[in-house]
């Protein structure tokens, strides 16, 4: 009886939805490739309702503070370190990360990450100006959203040993890494119950 007896007859309660947690660079080859080969596709195929998706861009950089103001070096470089705020701030403005993943994705999809927010579908979802994030990226509210960032990072446990690092229901495992990175659909579809 349980659950299903509260949902509407002849119907089924719905499954709370897939987790899936991606720490990544906005500049990283492989990162990239999944952000636009499998997740969103799989997130594209997929009922709003069955994955729940959290970006964290920073990966493998470093920060440090000087005088109460972080800095990063990033492994691609300052282009990077500027994507990373960038794709922070973009997830920001729009709420969550569910709801900045098409943006997100073109962004990746694109030559410059950093170069591309004019281009971006700014229509439904995000409605965020691309000024306003731009304007993030540039300032302070950026460099915290990143320092945030490198602290999700540096609390994974396991430590992420390189990107891509990708949990689904809250665990990383290198079988359900490999399979995410190939057939990210169909994993999905069987984690969901």
């Amino acid at each position: 009886v349980g659950s299903q007896a509260e949902a509407p007859r002849g119907r089924l309660a719905r499954a709370p939805p897939v987790q899936l947690s991606l720490y990544y660079e906005s500049l990283c080859p492989a990162c990239r490739a999944f952000v636009v080969r499998q997740l969103l596709g799989t997130w594209l195929m997929l009922p709003p309702d069955m994955l729940d998706v959290t970006l964290v861009p920073y990966g493998n950089a470093q920060e440090t503070n000087v005088n109460g103001t972080w800095h990063f070096e990033c492994q691609h470089g300052p282009e990077e370190c500027l994507g990373n705020m960038v794709e922070a701030c973009l997830i920001h403005e729009a709420g969550n990360s569910s709801e900045a993943l098409a943006a997100v994705a073109c962004l990746e999809a694109g030559a410059s990450v950093s170069g591309n927010l004019d281009a971006l579908p700014w229509g439904d979802p995000p409605r965020v100006p691309a000024a306003r994030v731009a304007a993030c990226a540039q300032g302070e509210l950026g460099r915290r959203l990143l320092h945030r960032n490198a602290e999700l990072t540096a609390a994974l446990a396991p430590p992420h040993q390189y990107v891509p690092w990708i949990l689904l229901g809250g665990k990383h495992t290198e079988e359900l890494q490999g399979r995410a990175q190939v057939a990210l659909l169909h994993l999905v579809c069987e984690l969901y119950q």
